[in-house]
C-alpha cells in the first residue's frame, strides 16, 4: 500500500515503548500530575478519509483572492512580479530543498557557492562591500542593522524617518526594547522625509537614521541630501532599499551609506501569504565583523581547486554568547537561491529592463488617474507605488472593485488617520496597459 506518510500502527507503538522500557502511554506520561492532565476528547471534527479533507481543503482554499483570477494593485512591501520558470525547478531540486546549515563545506559545497553568488549581486545591486548570507527578512533585517549601529557607536537613540514601513518601524521598536534603546520618528514632508526637522533631531546621542528608498510611499528619498546631515554627527546612514528598483536607481552605497537593507521579494519570491520571505544585510569592510548572521567565503584547496567556507560566523551559536553580533538563528538559504537564480536568469539588464518597466507602468497609471479628476497627494518620481485620495469611503470602493476581479490597494488610513480614503497603489511590470485603463476606469465609475 502506498502511503503519502509513515503511519505508526499499534505494533509500531508498542516496539517503542518496549524499547524505552514502560509498558503503556499512561505509563510514558506518568510524571505529569494527573490534576494537569487533559481528560476527554479535543474539541475538534473527527477524523475522514484523506479524499474527503482534501476535497475539503480545497473549498476552504477557494475562498481565497488569488492573483490566477484576480488583478492585483496591492503592494506596500510584498509584490506580484515575473518570477522566471527556472526557479522552481532549481530550488525544488533536493540538494536545495532539503539542504539545512552547511556546517560541513566539504559536503556542502552546493549551497555554499549559491549564497555566495547571492552575497555576490547584492553587493552589486547596493554598492556596499560585504553582504550577509541572508536573514529571516527586510524587517527583521533593517532592525539588526539598527542594532548594530548602537553597538557600534556606543550610542542609545535610532532615529527612523516616518515615511519608513510602519510594520518595520514596529519591528525595530521592538528590538530596541529589550536593549532599551530609544526610537524616534522624523515625521514627513510631502511623501519625503522632513530634512529640516532631522536635522533639527540630529545630536552626538543619535546612533543611525533610518530611511527607506523608495519608500513607503512610493517617494524616492533625497538620499544625497540626507546623507551629510547623518554622518556630520558621525552616526550611521542606514537604508532599508527595494533590490529590484536599484536596478535603475543609485545604489546607496554610492550615497556613502553604511548599511542597507532589504527584503528580496521583488526578485522570483511569490508573495505567499506574506511569507517566508528572505532580508539582505549589506555593509562596509569595517563593519564587516559585526555583521548577524554569517558571511560565505570563496578560496582553494590544496590542490588548488575553488572551493566555498564559512568565513565568518559572529552568531551565537558558533561563540560565546555576549561576544555574538546577533542571536538571529538562521539563514534563509533556500528563498536567497529563488532571488539568485532571478537574478541570474534576468541579468543586469533584464533587472534594469525590468525595473524601468515598473517606472514607466506606474507614471502612466499616476496620469491615468489625474486625467481622471482624482487627487494624487504626493508629486514627485516615485518607482512603482503613489497615493491616490478616493473620492468615495474606501471601504465602498474596494469591495466594488473586488467584485470586479480587482485587488485594489492598501488603504493607508489602516497606519495613519490623516490618510483616510487614500489608496497606495502598485503598478509591476506585468500589470498590462488594458488592466491599468480599467482599473483607473471603474475606480472613476465608483
Amino acid at each position: 500500500m502506498n502511503f503519502r506518510y509513515l503511519p505508526t500502527t499499534a505494533e509500531d507503538r508498542k516496539e517503542m515503548l518496549k524499547e524505552i522500557g514502560v509498558e503503556s502511554i499512561d505509563e510514558l506520561f506518568s510524571d505529569i500530575p494527573e490534576e494537569i492532565r487533559f481528560e476527554g476528547r479535543l474539541n475538534i471534527k473527527e477524523a475522514v478519509s484523506e479524499k474527503t479533507l482534501t476535497k475539503e481543503l480545497s473549498r476552504l482554499a477557494g475562498k481565497n483572492k488569488d492573483l490566477q483570477n484576480y488583478v492585483s494593485f496591492l503592494g506596500a512591501g510584498v509584490y506580484d512580479h515575473y518570477i522566471p520558470s527556472i526557479v522552481d525547478h532549481v530550488i525544488s531540486r533536493s540538494e536545495f530543498y532539503t539542504a539545512y546549515t552547511p556546517y560541513q563545506p566539504e559536503f556542502s559545497q552546493g549551497e555554499l557557492q549559491a549564497i555566495f553568488e547571492f552575497q555576490t549581486m547584492i553587493c552589486e545591486l547596493t554598492g556596499m562591500d560585504v553582504s550577509n548570507s541572508s536573514m529571516y527578512d527586510g524587517g527583521t533585517a533593517l532592525a539588526e542593522a539598527a542594532i548594530l549601529s548602537c553597538n557600534q557607536t556606543k550610542r542609545n537613540t535610532i532615529l527612523i524617518s516616518q515615511s519608513t514601513h510602519p510594520e518595520y518601524r514596529e519591528v525595530v521598536k521592538t528590538y530596541a526594547l529589550g536593549q532599551k534603546l530609544q526610537v524616534e520618528e522624523i515625521p514627513m514632508k510631502d511623501g519625503i522625509t522632513d530634512l529640516e526637522a532631522l536635522q533639527n533631531r540630529m545630536d552626538d546621542q543619535v546612533a543611525c537614521v533610518i530611511i527607506q528608498y523608495p519608500n513607503f510611499y512610493g517617494r524616492i528619498e533625497p538620499l544625497k541630501e540626507i546623507e551629510p546631515i547623518v554622518h556630520g554627527q558621525n552616526a550611521h546612514f542606514v537604508v532599508s532599499s527595494n533590490p529590484l528598483a536599484l536596478g535603475i536607481l543609485t545604489p546607496p552605497g554610492h550615497f556613502h551609506a553604511d548599511i542597507v537593507t532589504g527584503d528580496v521579494q521583488p526578485l522570483g519570491v511569490p508573495q505567499s501569504f506574506g511569507g517566508p520571505h528572505a532580508g539582505y544585510f549589506a555593509t562596509t569592510k569595517k563593519l564587516m565583523r559585526k555583521i548577524p548572521g554569517r558571511l560565505v567565503g570563496q578560496t582553494t584547496d590544496e590542490d588548488g581547486k575553488r572551493g566555498f567556507v564559512l568565513t565568518l560566523q559572529a552568531r551565537e551559536q558558533h561563540i560565546r554568547r555576549e561576544k555574538a553580533t546577533s542571536n538571529i538563528c538562521s539563514n534563509q538559504a533556500l528563498i536567497a537561491l529563488a532571488a539568485s537564480v532571478t537574478m541570474t536568469a534576468l541579468g543586469k539588464r533584464g533587472i534594469r529592463e525590468m525595473a524601468l518597466a515598473n517606472v514607466r507602468k506606474a507614471n502612466y497609471a499616476k496620469e491615468a488617474f489625474k486625467k481622471k479628476g482624482f487627487e494624487i497627494p504626493f508629486e514627485g518620481p516615485s518607482f512603482n507605488e503613489f497615493v491616490v485620495k478616493s473620492k468615495k469611503p474606501l471601504k465602498v470602493v474596494t469591495e466594488r472593485l473586488l467584485e470586479k476581479g480587482m485587488i485594489a490597494g492598501y488603504d493607508l488610513g489602516k497606519v495613519d488617520p490623516k490618510f483616510k480614503d487614500h489608496l497606495l497603489v502598485c503598478v509591476t511590470e506585468i500589470r498590462t496597459k488594458e488592466e491599468i485603463d480599467y482599473f483607473v476606469k471603474e475606480m472613476g465609475e465608483v
